[in-house]
């Protein structure tokens, strides 16, 4: 049995079409499937990687973006520890809907969960959503930003890698909180309920939206 030090689940939303499975492909299998029909439901792939020494198992989920399948698809957020909200830079409608995914990851996913705006398909020459549009929108609703090319590899590592090494500093950082909680218990009898973990800063490399704009990718 593959062993590992912690297991991540994370989930891709978004309108269809946007490349939501090619991404997860790029990743976890190093290809980019032409002509790559929509998603079924919900799927998933996992790739383990190493992050500052540690083993880290992923588990991506891929989930479809038609309507009909809206409802199995929003039992998948609950538990999902970063999601990622995919939209098509060469195509407006996928952008236009994103205020709708927001109100179903408030509706139906854990309130500390990270989330992450990528606009994907850099490689196209048609753009229709400027960068700065996509990092506006970010910063507004509290999100990272960053863009990517699935067909191009531009990115896409540096997007799972990001993300799994900033769950294991929220990680860390919750454990040293309850460890700390638990001393102050032993030794002078204070309860550790409603105490919070430190915030602490997501992603470096991502374009952090709570803090001053970055470069673009």
């Amino acid at each position: 049995m593959e062993e590992y030090k912690f297991l991540f689940k994370i989930v891709l939303v978004g309108n269809a079409g946007v490349g939501k499975t090619c991404l997860v492909r790029r990743f976890t299998q190093g290809l980019f499937p032409p002509g790559q029909g929509a998603t079924i439901g919900v799927d998933f792939m996992i790739k383990t990687v190493e992050v500052e020494g540690d083993k880290i198992k992923l588990q991506i989920w891929d989930t479809a973006g038609q309507e009909r399948f809206r409802s199995i698809t929003q039992s998948y957020y609950r538990s999902a520890h970063a999601l990622i909200l995919v939209y098509d830079i060469s195509c407006q409608p996928t952008f236009d809907c994103l205020p709708d995914w927001l109100r179903e990851i408030h509706e139906y996913a854990n309130t500390k969960v990270l989330k992450i705006l990528v606009g994907n398909k850099t490689d196209r020459d048609d753009r229709e959503i400027p960068t700065q549009i996509g990092e506006e929108f970010a910063k507004q609703h509290d999100m990272y930003f960053l863009e990517t090319s699935a067909k191009e590899a531009e990115n896409v590592e540096r997007l799972f890698y990001e993300i799994a090494a900033e769950l294991i500093d929220q990680a860390r950082s919750k454990d040293n909180s309850s460890s700390m909680n638990k001393n102050l218990s032993d030794s002078v009898g204070l309860s550790p309920q409603g105490s919070k973990p430190p915030q602490v800063s997501c992603c470096s490399g991502l374009s952090n939206q709570s803090s001053s704009q970055t470069g673009n990718t």
